[in-house]
């Protein structure tokens, strides 16, 4: 079974990067420091030192697998070369809420990419999936485990303009 492609934004990309990099050459030594600190007090079966910086070497090595995983499957978007024509991932969309006449705008970004307190959503969620090939002045209704909502196209932008 091919693994599914990671769609990233350019910025997304050197985030990811940035991560990884903290992770494989500050912290791995700053925790190996604490292991090994840890170790010269002695007895390690009671010592919660030397657990706690196990324990956080175990989940930075399993956050640095995780990112090698993203990157190696990692497709970018290339938000200059993005149709402005209709939504698509790249994009930064302006919409009004036809329900409480509500301007909002997203960005439309890959799955590994959203975060919805920074308006970044998905194409793969419900209102991502719904707005994507959508045009200026399209209503697109988007069923939600609330109802539907109705969305009006507003502005379709590059994402980093």
């Amino acid at each position: 079974m091919e693994e599914k492609k990671n769609i990233l934004t350019y910025e997304g990309l050197r985030k990811y990067e940035d991560e990884l990099h903290e992770l494989k050459v500050v912290k791995r030594k700053e925790v190996a420091q604490k292991i090994k600190e840890a170790r010269e007090q002695g007895d390690l079966s009671e010592n919660a030192e030397y657990d706690a910086a196990k324990d956080e070497q175990r989940d930075i090595e399993a956050r640095i697998e995780e990112l090698e995983k993203i990157l190696k499957n990692a497709e970018v978007v290339v938000e200059d070369e993005v149709d402005l024509d209709k939504i698509n991932i790249g994009c930064k969309v302006t919409l009004l809420d036809l329900e409480v006449s509500e301007e909002l705008q997203y960005k439309i970004v890959g799955s590994t990419e959203a975060n919805s307190l920074e308006g970044k959503i998905s194409n793969e969620s419900p209102v991502g999936k719904a707005l994507i090939g959508s045009k200026i002045g399209d209503t697109v209704d988007v069923e939600t485990p609330a109802g539907t909502i109705s969305y009006k196209v507003l502005e379709i932008q590059r994402s980093n303009s």
